[in-house]
């Protein structure tokens, strides 16, 4: 493939000849020797292969086991042996597991600590949701937490500071090199015009960004994705611009990007993608790939169509829009052509009757059983706009269009929303699987209209809210 090179624990280090879809998590161990970092579920949900990536943006806590390696291009990456420093001095967060007793057999520690050190470096202390990435198997949470408590205001140390005046020029602009292992080097541009161009002519490369789903291709389905296009070397998709009445969201924004950008306008939507797998996930996962994998249960899609989302998709140099709930057609199926991307979605930057809920079986990482957003505009005390869209209780996510219906122009009243929830059962036909079953789908997705009329007229509602 086309040359990597990044900074590894303090070190600069050049790579060509590996295939454009191996992990981080495999070089360190196979490559490098670097063992601390662990593998426990391939799939980044165990935290065990945590480490901390930094770029222009600051450090981060990402899983290497869904990392391909053209991801890293130009940034720092630290493994647990690289979070201490010089002669082995002990960063603060690996002296306050220490006194605080926060390790036992060690696999976990790892990714806890480089979780742990990326976020002493942000200065951030929401310590369970820092944390809610990492499975602790052996003491509990409680040591490990005192001991980030304990590290709070200590000084970011110099070997990690250091890492952030690291930015390295991109070295190569896209264009193929050498095939290896069955696989064709990645394609990397650096504009959307270029990326435009570029998956044109190969409409069947597989466009990677954060890789969180993607990366599961790779390590549980054992599938060859060559070729493909990386799309972390442009800026232009990453931004999240707001004006006085819309915010466009570039396609590759990170959901964490997205989180801390909608806690002003639209705090509900933000809280919801708080519960959004996890931190290091939602350092590497985009919104547009969140929308694009057309899954049923993503919980990005919801709010975003609740919200009467524009999807701006590319195809070379034609663009088209389109409301997002006209982007899913059915199952795994959408409304875009070989060769098309998704570019960007507009939002309106206000609406303040916004609320999201999202039921599943754990507060922290997991996938929604029913994620319900709403958006009703109330004049006068009637019901004057509707827009009220689920994941989980169909194929696609979803607008309740009957339910809708039944409020509009209706008062707003409980009467009112008792009587409309009952044309849920029009809207759906749930599924029962795993997750929950389609009785269990339907009757909660009703008592979320409920819920939301007493969000609305400030009763508390949630379950860290409600106090016996």
């Amino acid at each position: 493939m086309t040359e990597v090179a990044f900074l590894l624990n303090g070190t600069p280090v050049r790579i060509s000849g590996e295939s454009p879809v191996r992990t981080l998590l495999d070089w360190l161990r196979e490559a490098r020797g670097l063992k601390g970092t662990k593998e426990g579920c391939n799939e980044g949900d165990c935290g065990a292969c945590t480490v901390m990536v930094t770029d222009r943006d600051g450090a981060k806590a990402m899983n290497a086991c869904i990392l391909f390696l053209p991801q890293l291009q130009g940034k720092a990456v630290r493994t647990v042996e690289g979070i201490s420093g010089p002669g082995g001095a002990l960063h603060p967060v690996q002296q306050a597991m220490i006194d605080h007793h926060g390790s036992q057999c060690g696999f976990c520690t790892p990714g806890f600590i480089t979780s742990m050190a990326a976020a002493h470096a942000q200065g951030r202390t929401d310590h369970d949701d820092v944390l809610s990435g990492n499975l602790c198997r052996c003491t509990g949470y409680a040591p490990i937490i005192r001991a980030a408590t304990a590290a709070e205001g200590t000084p970011v140390p110099d070997w990690i500071a250091a890492d952030a005046d690291f930015i390295l020029a991109e070295i190569s602009s896209g264009g193929e090199g050498e095939a290896r292992g069955g696989q064709t080097a990645p394609l990397r541009p650096q504009s959307t015009d270029e990326l435009a161009a570029l998956y044109e002519a190969t409409p069947g490369a597989t466009l990677i960004a954060g890789a969180t789903d993607v990366g599961l291709w790779v390590t549980k389905q054992l599938r060859n994705l060559s070729p493909v296009i990386f799309l972390n070397g442009i800026p232009e998709l990453q931004k999240i611009e707001q004006t006085a009445e819309t915010i466009r969201i570039g396609a590759t924004a990170t959901v964490e990007a997205l989180r801390q950008a909608m806690a002003g306008p639209h705090p509900s939507f933000a809280e919801l993608l708080r519960r959004y797998a996890s931190l290091p996930v939602r350092n590497s996962a985009t919104i547009g790939g969140n929308v694009a994998n057309g899954s049923p249960i993503g919980d990005g899609p919801p709010a975003l169509i609740a919200l009467g989302a524009t999807l701006h998709l590319r195809r070379g140099d034609s663009r088209r829009d389109l409301p997002l709930e006209e982007f899913f057609l059915d199952y795994r199926k959408q409304d875009r052509q070989p060769g098309e991307f998704v570019e960007a979605l507009t939002i309106p930057a206000a609406a303040p009757a916004l609320r999201c809920y999202k039921i599943s079986k754990r507060f922290d990482q997991d996938i929604s059983a029913v994620c319900g957003c709403f958006n009703l505009t109330v004049t006068n005390g009637q019901i004057t706009a509707a827009r009220i869209a689920f994941g989980g209780m169909a194929g696609i996510p979803k607008r309740a269009a009957q339910t809708e219906a039944a409020l509009l122009g209706q008062s707003w009243s409980e009467a009112t929303i008792r009587a409309a929830m009952q044309a849920m059962a029009q809207d759906f036909q749930p599924l029962s699987d795993m997750r929950a079953s389609a009785d269990y789908r339907l009757t909660t997705a009703q008592n979320l209209l409920l819920r939301y009329f007493h969000d609305l007229n400030g009763s508390p509602v949630s379950v860290l809210e409600v106090a016996p």
